[in-house]
């Protein structure tokens, strides 16, 4: 069976997200556009992720729960979680890492999460557009000792991705890379721009939308060939044994 996948989604939570990416806005147009397992990654943070998941459930959307973590580096990687719990116990772990900068938002932007009729729960005070003190093998430890998934982001953009801050691939323990496009390429800019394959390392590839707007939802979708595995658990979660070997069938 081949599925359809967006697992980078911006709600309104994060605050360069457009206020209308409520996660019920989110999940209706994922129901449009035939996405079948989806991932909320709002920065530094899962708050809205509750949500999500009532209302991917009642979908039939396999979702996965986390956030695009913004490390110490200053590059943004996704950490992703089939449990709701698990997510938010993460999330509680990153925020108390991230430093405080009292959010503004006419100037950065809102930050809030809402319940399923798009009413307003809370605010978060804190600015999540920011580094968390966590490195980016600190953090893949630890998400892959919470059992889920760590995907560098958009890896071949011009800021805060691997490239932009290292300037290649190094050595890892990621599940993939999340490239804007396979083959991937950057750009040299040293050499007046000049665009050269990008060495991925052999680590399988996937492409997400990065959505910040609703009309950005579903873009870049990639495919999951999960063969006859269950999609979901006994418990009605994403199943991360058959996203992981589905992952490994994955480009390189």
């Amino acid at each position: 069976m081949i599925l359809s996948c967006d697992w980078h989604l911006h709600s309104c939570l994060s605050p360069c997200a457009d206020l209308a990416m409520s996660p019920s806005a989110i999940v209706s147009v994922l129901q449009k556009k035939n996405i079948q397992i989806a991932a909320l990654t709002d920065h530094n943070t899962c708050l809205n992720c509750p949500t999500f998941a009532k209302l991917c459930f009642k979908a039939n959307i396999a979702a996965l729960y986390g956030m695009e973590l913004q490390t110490i580096e200053e590059i943004h990687t996704l950490c992703l979680f089939a449990n709701l719990q698990t997510a938010m116990n993460f999330g509680e772990e990153i925020y108390n890492l991230i430093p405080f900068f009292k959010n503004n938002p006419e100037k950065n932007g809102d930050q809030v999460y809402v319940d399923e009729d798009e009413t307003i729960l809370g605010e978060v005070e804190k600015y999540l557009h920011i580094s968390a003190e966590i490195s980016l093998d600190d953090a893949t430890q630890r998400v892959h000792e919470l059992g889920g998934l760590c995907i560098p982001a958009h890896v071949n953009r011009f800021s805060f991705s691997i490239i932009s801050q290292l300037g290649f691939i190094p050595p890892g323990n990621w599940d993939a890379l999340e490239v804007t496009a396979i083959p991937p390429t950057y750009t040299l800019a040293h050499k007046k721009n000049k665009v050269v394959p990008l060495d991925t390392c052999g680590y399988p590839l996937t492409t997400s939308s990065d959505a910040h707007y609703i009309e950005n939802i579903g873009q870049r979708a990639f495919t999951l060939d999960i063969k006859n595995d269950p999609l979901f658990t006994k418990k009605k979660e994403a199943n991360l044994d058959t996203i992981r070997t589905a992952l490994s069938r994955r480009p390189r």
